[in-house]
């Protein structure tokens, strides 16, 4: 049997001294025994009745507040050594009076004492402290990034950033570097990140130096940096530069100084061959966040936290698998979430598996490039040479359209010198032409702009057409859902693998979970869909907020983590 009371005092002072006078009282008044890791204890037998406690005051963190959001009892009757405890139903009766009567009344009492308490640790309304860490939710992707907050009002929100003239709640993550010079002074380097980052990029006559992806090279050990304009730059410094820029940015939106969050990790990263390669990812990531300026970092499971973001929509409990489709890997998750879930408390128990892969959507965006727009450049062109037919153009000038932001490192007098002579020399110049025309006018990020346009016509209908007109390039290719399902054939299997071991290693029958939830871009292809409709039924697919789900999911993480800390 449990009995809860609430108070609607708010306690703003959860430090050590607090808990200790808490539990003075308590102990005072009820006599308990030392409390160890949480106030709990056991009342003294009374005529016949052993009644034990456990959960005193809950003191939970929402947005970074504490509130004194239950004081809660679970009661354990001996009755003829008969044990009921919260599972119990029973109603036995003490000296001819209901036993809830006692309990009630015990109750009564604790909440008078917590209302005793000082004014200083007892205030309404609450007032901020500026040792208290808002819940932020810090989802880093490989592609977009998202930041979410737990206002005071236990309600999600999420930044927004101007892009293209309109409202989004997501930043591309990406980085801009350019260097020019303002009167007869030396060049200096100005640097930009998300939104800001690709609007100088179209902007700029003179293009400098666009990153992207940084996310998929964490796992890599032999990737430390780069060099820019002759300066060496440590992946970790670049990437907090757009780490800090978000977060003054979102602490500017949300009113309120950021110095915690909880931050998205993928179940495996991108290029990782062991536990190890994962937890050198998450060390350089931690390094990055905390050089952003972030005084505290928890980090979550990606899939997870989709999961928490599913679960505050549900009023029953639910086992559930996660699948969350980045840019650069493909996570899944199986766990048991719900009201019930949240309650009891999260324990690892409730975590059945995790697995993962580095396919994802920019795995889709390369197959489309290698297959649809490299041969309209001269892939397989062939060009004469000592009278012999030879390819055109090197396959490493090719491998290097499959990443956009890679095609300014072609801008090179070596690569001009090479692409000249085939195009004099190709069987088709005019193909080897529109490549020169590309790589000269840096056109790579128009160009994956129509990769995305072509992949969301291709999941709606079975037919469409890529369509890349920009500068002085003119490309239309007509393409159907069966050739692009044929190009991501192994990557498909690559995920079919993954969500089939994380079964295997669960032990769970796809026939008990009861609903499936899939977030992420990648998740409105039909073909990654099918991977789950023909596992679990199309009735139990479930998506929404596929974007920033996760984001959601880690400030409600970012919560629940506070609140145990507290």
């Amino acid at each position: 049997m449990r009995l809860a009371a609430k108070s609607s005092k708010k306690i703003t002072c959860p430090q050590s001294p607090l808990r200790k006078r808490l539990t003075s009282y308590v102990r005072g008044e009820f006599g308990l025994g030392t409390p160890k890791n949480r106030l709990t204890g056991r009342l003294p037998a009374s005529d016949g009745c052993s009644v034990s406690t456990s959960a005193l005051p809950v003191l939970c963190a929402l947005g970074g507040k504490y509130y004194a959001k239950s004081v809660a009892f679970s009661f354990c009757f001996g009755m003829k050594g008969l044990g009921l405890g919260r599972h119990g139903s029973r109603l036995d009766r003490h000296r001819g009076e209901p036993l809830q009567w006692v309990l009630i009344t015990r109750s009564l009492r604790l909440l008078r004492i917590l209302q005793s308490l000082p004014s200083c640790e007892i205030m309404e309304p609450m007032q901020s402290t500026k040792n208290q860490l808002d819940a932020v939710g810090f989802d880093f992707g490989t592609t977009n990034s998202s930041v979410a907050l737990l206002n005071k009002n236990s309600e999600v929100q999420l930044a927004s950033f101007l892009s293209a003239g309109a409202q989004v709640e997501s930043s591309r993550s990406v980085l801009y570097l350019e260097q020019f010079r303002t009167g007869g002074g030396p060049r200096r380097t100005h640097v930009y990140t998300g939104p800001a980052a690709i609007e100088h990029y179209l902007q700029a006559e003179e293009k400098g130096r666009l990153v992207q992806s940084l996310k998929s090279h964490l796992s890599s050990r032999s990737l430390t940096g780069t060099e820019v304009f002759g300066r060496r730059y440590k992946l970790e410094d670049l990437i907090a530069r757009m780490l800090g820029d978000l977060r003054k940015h979102a602490a500017k939106q949300f009113e309120k100084p950021i110095r915690y969050a909880m931050v998205g990790r993928p179940v495996r990263f991108v290029g990782s061959e062991s536990a190890e390669d994962d937890d050198f990812a998450v060390s350089r990531l931690n390094d990055a966040f905390r050089t952003a300026g972030f005084e505290r970092v928890d980090f979550e499971m990606e899939p997870v936290a989709a999961a928490c973001a599913y679960e505050a929509t549900l009023d029953h409990d639910e086992l559930i698998l996660i699948g969350d489709f980045g840019g650069g890997t493909s996570d899944f998750s199986l766990l048991r979430v719900g009201p019930g879930v949240r309650g009891r408390g999260r324990t690892p128990r409730d975590l059945l598996g995790n697995s993962g892969v580095g396919r994802a959507g920019d795995a889709f965006d390369a197959r489309i490039v290698r297959k649809l727009v490299s041969p309209a450049l001269g892939s397989n062109s062939e060009a004469r040479s000592l009278n012999k037919l030879l390819p055109a153009v090197p396959a490493w000038i090719y491998a290097n359209l499959e990443r956009w932001h890679y095609l300014s490192f072609l801008r090179t007098n070596n690569v001009r010198e090479i692409l000249n002579s085939a195009r004099i020399r190709a069987l088709e110049p005019e193909k080897i032409e529109a490549l020169i025309t590309l790589i000269e006018e840096d056109l790579g990020y128009q160009l994956h702009q129509a990769i995305q346009r072509v992949k969301f016509e291709l999941s709606r209908s079975h037919q469409a057409e890529f369509r890349f007109r920009d500068g002085s390039m003119d490309l239309r290719i007509p393409v159907t859902r069966r050739e692009f399902e044929s190009w991501i054939e192994s990557d498909l299997q690559a995920i079919e693998d993954s969500v089939d071991k994380l079964l295997k290693t669960s032990g769970i029958d796809p026939q008990v979970v009861d609903r499936v939830f899939l977030t992420g871009g990648s998740s409105f292809v039909p073909a990654v869909r099918r991977i789950f409709e023909t596992r679990f039924g199309q009735d139990r697919i479930r998506s929404g907020n596929e974007f920033t789900s996760v984001a959601h999911g880690l400030a409600l993480r970012a919560a629940e983590t506070l609140c145990e800390v507290s």
